[in-house]
């Protein structure tokens, strides 16, 4: 559930897509007009995720926009944007070229909860030095669905197969990731006792940040940070606070959305 970005630049093209402008003009992005569109959810993930190298899994790509920033971010890192729907994979396709990412992404359309759908995809299990997902926020007949079907799938899970629940989705993600590798995920703060059932004990150094739309509201956003195979302690770290008194955002969090900071884990 991404709220809009600051700075997007809506540049209206054929077909109900737009072309914006993001993360301060790093990335160029084809989008649907209207729907699930790219935003702080996204440039959040992308600035907790660091500048990674080696082999990067998107899972639930959209579009691409967080992926293609960690390639944009990193010549030594390769990104593989995983997405299920034909629409959007051709969208991230296409904007795997536009930005001129060609040599160092690539689309995978398929289901992450199918490990041989990954495996003929090329990506076995035990490969990714990082993983980074923004899941579904809800399972099937816990809220009214949307009407929009791309804004439905990318909020709630697929009815049409039981093994789409958050705790699969989780547990698909750690599989992919190699041992001493990192995984990072956007969520609801209040789906956080079943992020930590899913991950049992595949991770440790476990970084909890709760996100807040200005002080003193509840956090409405977790960024959960952990390395496979580690055995450091959980931990709990500072908020991050988007918007100030005045409404607009801090200087932290418009940073962030430039693409001018990341999300420092202390470790």
């Amino acid at each position: 559930m991404a709220e809009p970005a600051p700075g997007l630049v809506d540049l209206t093209i054929a077909d109900g897509l737009t072309v914006d402008r993001w993360l301060g003009g790093r990335l160029a992005l084809v989008q649907p007009k209207r729907g699930h569109r790219v935003g702080t959810d996204a440039a959040l993930l992308a600035a907790a995720a660091g500048t990674p190298g080696g082999r990067i899994v998107d899972v639930g790509a959209g579009v691409g926009a967080v992926g293609l920033a960690l390639a944009r971010k990193s010549a030594r890192a390769f990104a593989e944007l995983i997405e299920i729907d034909p629409d959007l994979a051709r969208l991230a396709d296409m904007n795997v070229a536009r930005n001129g990412l060609q040599a160092r992404a690539r689309v995978l359309r398929l289901d992450v909860l199918k490990p041989h759908e990954r495996r003929e995809a090329g990506l076995p299990d035990d490969a990714a030095d990082r993983v980074v997902t923004n899941p579904p926020f809800f399972e099937r007949g816990t809220i009214r669905v949307s009407a929009d079907p791309r804004r439905a799938r990318a909020h709630v899970f697929s009815p049409t197969d039981a093994g789409a629940t958050l705790a699969n989705w989780i547990r698909a993600c750690l599989a992919v990731l190699a041992s001493g590798g990192r995984f990072v995920m956007i969520h609801r703060p209040d789906a956080l006792s079943a992020i930590l059932a899913a991950i049992e004990n595949r991770l440790g150094a476990l970084a909890l940040l709760p996100v807040h739309p200005s002080a003193g509201a509840r956090a409405h956003r977790l960024i959960v940070s952990g390395v496979k195979g580690s055995k450091a302690p959980l931990r709990i770290t500072a908020p991050l606070i988007l918007h100030g008194a005045d409404g607009r955002l801090t200087a932290e969090a418009d940073a962030i959305h430039r693409g001018d900071a990341s999300i420092d884990w202390g470790d």
